[in-house]
């Protein structure tokens, strides 16, 4: 008898593995909910949420309450008509136990139920419950109170009736589940502004629905509410508070056709940054998809064909572009669809190519309207669209000086770039350092290998507040540009980046917070991509340096600096201190041991949790309307005099 060959042993019938139950959920949590960092935890709020958001969007809600209890147990309340408890007719079990132990169960697949929703795979959640520690949902309902608890998504026991509903109580369920830090990253917590965030999202785009945040946590008890009845319009409006709108309200349209419920408002600011929020049935697009393109599809057409009929644009002149029309746009579209197709199970982009067309002619119609209503602020857009497009053509023309023919066979790469010998991008590292003197000891002090050094001299343009051109003409963007290989605008392609880290090293001082932010500004503007995928880290070098006698210690921040000196003085060591305001202070081996090493040093990670809130907070930080900026000093003044920097 032949022997089996190595190949057959390692795969045969017994290697075919079935997964019963939810433990699909618990060995492969990317799959239901984008992993097992803190945005996947938040997702599992997110799932919950989205259940009573779909009871107010059928008429059955008007309010919803989330709690982030002091053991990071969450609790969702909702009012709607509370989940079904009675037995379901094939399965022999409680409705209410069937959607939370069985991937695709749910009412969600016709339209009976619910006309639209943003369950549409019954997965959201069985597969919070799969997740969680334990879970107790409690269902007010038909006249009684129901509960079934669940641990590691195992019921403990069948659904029971533990009581009555007192007289003029509401119908609804309450979900209370404690996530299972076995699966998720350890010292995840909840962040309470990445809640509030999302659910202020959820209550512009599901106007009339009052929706409350508690933390009970003891380090951040706070609480926030929501009620909004202006919709997507109120949307813009909040989004475009810190900047200066160039014509009155929003352009909006509101509007359904067959079946699929469009809303979409537009306005134009003063500013150079695009702002666009897509919505499917309330859940946040990220990626966009058919609904956002169908609304840049129709502000092109629309601008062009006013600009020529009005003659703006001659018969020589080429259209505008998409990016020219769009330039300084906040747009806020949300569409209601009874069979949305998302790309994934966490929806980051909505694939119905029947909504293209028509959120194009909703949106054509109304902006079409406006333009013919408002000649004076037609043509402001217009003039602005005209502005854009002739930067646009000097951008294009100064992009040219600044690319590289490719990644490794480029001529322009900057003469002060010490570059590594490493070719493989994956293991390559740029540090920015501020300054020459810094950037002397940062090209002593590294390993020559894979990391790679670019100084800047003094602080870089403000990118929140100049257009491209203006941008490609500063040297040190200059510098950064050809460096990292990338291109940038209409040419930028992240395969071709030349370093898998790219490492931003200031001084830890008011000047080196502030080119920081210049940098920051410059990459969430026009490289966002490199954030995205996560190639964008911040080094975090020393405050302090503590000698005693033959021994160094460092301290990153003030509370380490106290910890050690109490140490020190408890032990009797004398000791010398030093505080380093500049990266310059050290010499290279300190440097190296300190803040380049990868066995040793903390890097920071940049990363884009809320879109909102980060364009929000850039365009208040770096934008041209003072008084938001000056508000935000004045109320953080006191914090920032006790961070010692």
């Amino acid at each position: 008898m032949a022997r089996k060959t190595e190949a057959e042993r390692q795969y045969d019938a017994s290697s075919i593995q079935v997964l019963k139950g939810l433990e699909a959920v618990r060995r492969r949590p990317g799959m239901y909910v984008g992993g097992t960092d803190v945005k996947a935890l938040h997702h599992l709020v997110y799932e919950i949420v989205d259940n009573s958001i779909d009871e107010a969007l059928a008429g059955r809600c008007g309010r919803i309450e989330v709690t982030i209890h002091d053991d990071n147990s969450v609790s969702v309340e909702d009012d709607g008509v509370g989940i079904p408890v009675a037995k379901h007719p094939t399965e022999k079990v409680s409705a209410l136990e069937l959607v939370h132990t069985t991937l695709h169960a749910g009412g969600k697949f016709d339209n009976d139920a619910y006309k639209v929703s943003g369950g549409l795979h019954g997965v959201g959640a069985a597969a919070v419950n799969a997740l969680s520690e334990w879970m107790e949902v409690t269902v007010r309902r038909e006249g009684a109170v129901w509960f079934q608890r669940y641990q590691r998504g195992l019921p403990d026991a069948a659904v029971k009736k533990i009581g009555k509903m007192k007289r003029g109580e509401a119908t609804g369920t309450t979900t209370h589940f404690k996530f299972d830090d076995t699966i998720f990253e350890e010292g995840a917590a909840y962040r309470f502004e990445t809640l509030l965030n999302r659910f202020r999202e959820m209550a512009f785009v599901t106007s009339g629905v009052f929706l409350k945040i508690r933390d009970e946590r003891p380090t951040t008890p706070r609480e926030m509410s929501f009620y909004f009845e202006g919709g997507v319009k109120s949307f813009v409006r909040y989004l475009n508070r810190n900047r200066k709108p160039i014509h009155g309200s929003p352009i909006y349209a509101q509007k359904e056709v067959e079946g699929i419920d469009v809303e979409v408002a537009l306005q134009y600011t003063d500013g150079i940054a695009i702002s666009e929020y897509a919505f499917a049935n309330t859940i946040h697009t990220p990626d966009g998809g058919t609904h956002l393109t169908g609304v840049r599809t129709a502000v092109t057409r629309v601008i062009n064909s006013y600009a020529r009929k009005n003659n703006f644009l001659k018969e020589k002149d080429n259209n505008f572009s998409s990016d020219d029309t769009r330039e300084g746009l906040t747009t806020v579209i949300s569409v209601k669809h009874p069979d949305p197709q998302f790309e994934s199970q966490t929806k980051v982009k909505l694939m119905n190519a029947e909504v293209s067309g028509i959120v194009a002619s909703i949106t054509a119609e109304a902006f079409n309207l406006y333009l013919e209503e408002n000649p004076r602020d037609a043509k402001k857009i217009i003039e602005r669209c005209l502005t854009s497009s002739r930067a646009r053509a000097a951008a294009r023309k100064a992009r040219e000086l600044v690319m590289r023919k490719s990644a490794l066979e480029s001529l322009t790469l900057p003469g002060k770039l010490a570059d590594c010998s490493e070719r493989d991008p994956n293991k390559c590292e740029l540090y920015i350092v501020e300054g020459d003197s810094a950037g002397g000891s940062a090209k002593q002090g590294r390993d020559r290998h894979f990391q790679a050094i670019l100084p800047l001299r003094g602080k870089i343009l403000n990118t929140e507040r100049a257009r491209l051109d203006k941008i490609l003409a500063n040297n040190e963007v200059k510098a950064m540009i050809s460096a990292l290989g990338t291109g940038i605008g209409e040419t930028f392609d992240v395969e071709n980046l030349r370093y898998g880290r790219i490492i931003i090293m200031c001084d830890a001082d008011v000047d080196g917070s502030h080119i920081r932010t210049l940098l920051l500004t410059f990459f969430f503007r026009y490289m966002p991509q490199l954030i995205e995928k996560g190639h964008l880290y911040i080094a975090q070098p020393p405050l302090y340096s503590l000698k005693a006698g033959k021994e160094m210690h460092y301290a990153y921040t003030e509370a380490q600096n106290q910890e050690l000196l109490k140490q020190l003085q408890k032990n009797g060591k004398k000791y010398s201190l030093q505080r380093y305001k500049g990266l310059g202070e050290m010499n290279p081996e300190q440097l190296w041991e300190t803040t380049m090493d990868p066995a040793e040093r903390m890097l920071l990670q940049v990363t884009i949790e809320d879109a909102v809130v980060a364009d929000r907070t850039f365009d208040m930080l770096m934008g041209s309307e003072v008084a938001p900026r000056k508000r935000f000093i004045m109320t953080h003044s006191s914090e920032v005099r006790n961070l010692d920097v």
